[in-house]
């Protein structure tokens, strides 16, 4: 007999560790010998935490289960009788059953520390067949793929690979951008806690096809969890040969460490995140040099993100068209795409490129928690651009977000509904970027204080045609004139706002703040 129950930080918050306590009593006390296996989330959180039980070939489901609920389920499942927290099979919940796993084929599947699980479901095939075609093949595998970077920017990985690989150093790197930091996103830290080989065999195989023997996954200090989970699993890799030891004809050496970043939005940023692993403060660097050509300590180097890499392991396994034949245009493959905010369904969808946000926000989604309509979604974290429900036909495609003014982003959904002040989220978006940019250089730094003071005058109703006037000349600044991301995304939300939501501005002329409040 053998049950799952989550050691996700989600399911954890929500008291997975007591429910696993007390079923492990409640076997106890009847004398059942039954195996309780911490996996990682499916990424139903509505339903944490989500108690599974192994029967034959499937697993039948136990949804928001309670400590004080183990007796009655041990019992419902020994007499046969059903349970009212019973789902029935889980794989079966249209949540999960309209999904296309890839990336998260194993997450919540396997015991994410155990090495023999991960390769009984189909784990290293790829690294196997990587050192058996060699590094050239093993990079055009990932060019045929069309994989484009998890994280923000969507630059093709094998290029990325390539160019690494064809720059000669006696020392070069891989990288791993876990430094998830983006509102309503948690994917990289469900594959960090649920699937942590996953992330290692993908590094590995980067290494060996650009010529890098050693990598670091840089993780934020606010997932403690994913941090242990991480070192654990490095730790069984080292110990069983995986890294450290000779692998593969050319008998490739590859090492890996982690390293906790100390909370500082911006070292997601692929240079600020080399500043910090170099031991400096989080600073951008200016491009070029790129850092595939000078990178960590002046040498090439990889930069990806957890759900590039995690992609890896499938495209050798199966083949880069296997990987593009998923996916609409230029965005092949699956995303998996993080519904959060004023939700009902709540959790990680993995999918291919192509579904639509109207599709993902009122029916994967369900519609708002609150019952409420919905007035915007934002996608792509707190610089992501605001979209109205007229736009919800919109594909989730690179290409089609960028027309629109938006962006992919690390795809967080994070939904509103019609109680939700546009004016304010504007004003929100100039505030973050006040508080987390680094202050190299003036748009970003000075150009934010600025936009929170204009902000301020609108919301309290003092000039606001000349005012918003001004708003979009200094969004018009940051956006061409800052050194990353961070200063020339933040208008994107701010100009979204005031284009689909003009009446939150606007209406300040008539009713200032005082009248208001």
């Amino acid at each position: 007999m053998r049950f799952f129950v989550p050691a996700d930080a989600a399911a954890v918050a929500v008291g997975a560790d007591q429910v696993a306590s007390a079923l492990d009593e409640a076997l106890r006390r009847r004398g059942v010998e039954a195996r309780i296996t911490r996996n990682g989330s499916r990424g139903m959180f509505e339903l944490e935490p989500l108690v599974e039980f192994q029967s034959d070939r499937e697993r039948i489901g136990f949804g928001r289960v309670r400590p004080e609920e183990a007796d009655g389920i041990v019992d419902a499942i020994i007499g046969g009788s059903r349970h009212a927290s019973a789902l029935g099979v889980v794989d079966a919940l249209p949540f999960l059953a309209r999904q296309q796993r890839l990336t998260f084929a194993r997450c919540g599947i396997t015991d994410p520390q155990s090495l023999d699980d991960y390769r009984a479901h189909g784990g290293l095939e790829g690294l196997d067949r990587a050192l058996e075609i060699g590094q050239a093949a093993t990079i055009e595998e990932v060019v045929c793929s069309g994989l484009r970077g998890r994280g923000g920017a969507g630059f093709p990985t094998g290029i990325k690979w390539k160019t690494v690989a064809d720059s000669a150093a006696d020392q070069k790197y891989i990288i791993c951008n876990a430094d998830e930091g983006d509102s309503g996103t948690f994917a990289d830290r469900m594959l960090m806690e649920g699937d942590p080989f996953l992330i290692i065999e993908g590094m590995i195989i980067a290494g060996y096809a650009v010529g890098a023997s050693r990598g670091y996954i840089y993780i934020r200090s606010e997932y403690p969890h994913a941090i242990a989970s991480m070192r654990r699993a490095i730790e069984t890799c080292r110990r069983t040969g995986l890294l450290g030891a000779p692998m593969g004809p050319a008998a490739f050496r590859f090492e890996l460490e982690v390293r906790v970043g100390a909370g500082a939005y911006v070292c997601g940023e692929e240079t600020s995140l080399l500043e910090s692993l170099e031991g400096k403060r989080g600073e951008v660097r200016a491009k070029p040099p790129l850092p595939a050509h000078v990178g960590l300590f002046e040498k090439p180097t990889v930069i990806n993100n957890v759900l590039s890499l995690s992609a890896i392991a499938f495209i050798l396994s199966e083949g880069g068209e296997a990987y593009a034949n998923y996916g609409m245009g230029r965005s092949r493959g699956t995303m998996p795409i993080q519904l959060a905010g004023n939700i009902r369904n709540g959790g990680l969808f993995e999918t291919p490129f192509g579904v639509t946000l109207r599709e993902l926000v009122e029916d994967i989604g369900g519609g708002t928690l609150s019952g409420r309509p919905v007035r915007a979604v934002q996608v792509g974290g707190p610089l992501g651009a605001y979209f109205p429900p007229s736009l919800f036909d919109t594909p989730f495609d690179y290409e089609a977000f960028a027309d629109r003014g938006g962006l992919i982003g690390h795809a967080g959904v994070v939904v509103f509904d019609d109680s939700v002040d546009m004016a304010s989220m504007a004003r929100f978006a100039m505030q973050f970027c006040a508080v987390e940019s680094c202050g190299k250089c003036t748009p970003c730094r000075l150009g934010s204080t600025r936009g929170m003071e204009v902000m301020d005058a609108i919301l309290a109703g003092v000039e606001v045609d000349a005012n918003v006037a001004l708003l979009k000349d200094l969004c018009e600044t940051m956006k061409f004139g800052s050194l990353c991301a961070l200063g020339g995304f933040t208008p994107y939300p701010v100009i979204s706002a005031l284009t689909h939501f003009p009446e939150d501005f606007y209406e300040r002329r008539k009713q200032p703040m005082e009248a208001r409040s």
